[in-house]
């Protein structure tokens, strides 16, 4: 068994459970403000408070177990990072503060306030994850010694700005899919409507971002294709699997295009939790796109390809990876039965009492 593939996949099964169930909530924060008064931006709030907090474990599993499996990976990224990850701490260190904060007052100015910092936290956050996955395909200065080369500034291009703005589209509508799945009345007539322009604006953008990227890094399109073009082929886990990925790879494009297709024939019918799936899918057909056309790089160098940092060369030891595995078997099933204990907790419409949000 290959370890190093294992955990690039365990990292890729961690990432996309953030991305789908913090996702939209950073989504329905995004929309927050298009709620019309204040029962219903309580609404907005309380249909994600029980669970946006346990979302967010997601990226903490994720960064620890980066920082234990691929230690160099960790290590590069935030040399180069660190600024932009503050930042986006901040943002989301501000964005649960205003939860907490919003009912703790009945001033309108103060509720403004808060929602202000929910919705601005939200929309902050999601765009810089877009403009980290633009910059990761993009390629980063890394040097022969393994550190960042650049600057902030250098992190900044239009592609990157591109996926950040496309990142906030697919969150704002998979949020806004959860929104329709949680409210009812007037409320939820006016999130199908808005959903509508959302996925206008996602779809155009969608369509742009992947022209763009396959025009700019074609390599993306190398675990599509049934020769293997990387460097890496020389290691038989990869060499000796060509076609599974590639076929893989190539049911992926087929599953997401039809969630894409099936997303506005579930707002039309009303079916709710269908259209939130479909949702929910294309959010996961978005972070497999991005692993498999990486894999096996995890940070590709644009000085050089041979300065890129893989699954092998960025990796802790066989031993660690080993025993990291067992100790993963052990703690996933909790995550996921706390997981399934809260949203089955807090299924159905969101209802407003006194002591909610």
């Amino acid at each position: 068994m290959d370890y190093h593939v294992l955990w690039y996949i365990i990292m890729g099964l961690l990432l996309m459970g953030y991305a789908v169930l913090d996702g939209f909530d950073l989504g329905a924060g995004s929309l927050h403000l298009f709620s019309k008064g204040d029962h219903e931006r309580r609404v907005v709030l309380n249909s994600i408070g029980p669970v946006w907090d346990g979302n967010e474990v997601w990226l903490i599993t994720a960064g620890g177990a980066l920082f234990a499996a691929f230690p160099e990976i960790y290590a590069t990224a935030f040399s180069g990072l660190y600024l932009p990850f503050m930042f986006l701490l901040f943002s989301l260190i501000f964005r649960a503060v205003s939860i907490e904060f919003r009912s703790k007052e009945e001033s309108l100015r103060w509720r403004k306030f808060w929602d202000m910092g929910f919705s601005s936290g939200s929309i902050i956050s999601t765009i810089l994850y877009g403009i980290a996955i633009g910059n990761i395909i993009d390629g980063l200065p890394i040097g022969a010694d393994k550190e960042f080369h650049g600057n902030i500034l250098s992190l900044l291009s239009p592609y990157t700005i591109l996926t950040g703005v496309f990142n906030l589209s697919l969150f704002s509508l998979h949020g806004a899919m959860y929104l329709i799945l949680k409210t009812e009345g007037d409320q939820q007539a006016r999130m199908k409507k808005l959903t509508l322009k959302l996925y206008g604006v996602f779809f155009i953008l969608y369509t742009i971002v992947t022209v763009t990227t396959l025009i700019k890094h074609p390599e993306m399109l190398a675990n599509f294709s049934f020769a293997k073009i990387t460097p890496l082929a020389s290691h038989s886990i990869i060499e000796n699997n060509i076609y599974l990925i590639s076929i893989i790879s190539w049911a992926i494009v087929i599953l997401n295009i039809l969630a894409i297709a099936n997303i506005p024939r579930c707002l039309m019918q009303g079916k709710e939790l269908q259209g939130f799936i479909s949702s929910a899918c294309t959010v996961m057909a978005v972070v497999l796109f991005f692993a498999l056309g990486l894999f096996p790089n995890m940070l590709v160098s644009n000085i050089d390809p041979k300065f890129s940092l893989d699954i092998y060369n960025g990796a802790s030891s066989v031993y660690t990876l080993t025993t990291m595995f067992y100790v993963a078997i052990i703690g996933m099933p909790f995550v996921l039965l706390y997981t399934g204990l809260i949203y089955w907790t807090y299924r159905g419409k969101t209802k407003v009492r006194k002591e909610s949000y």
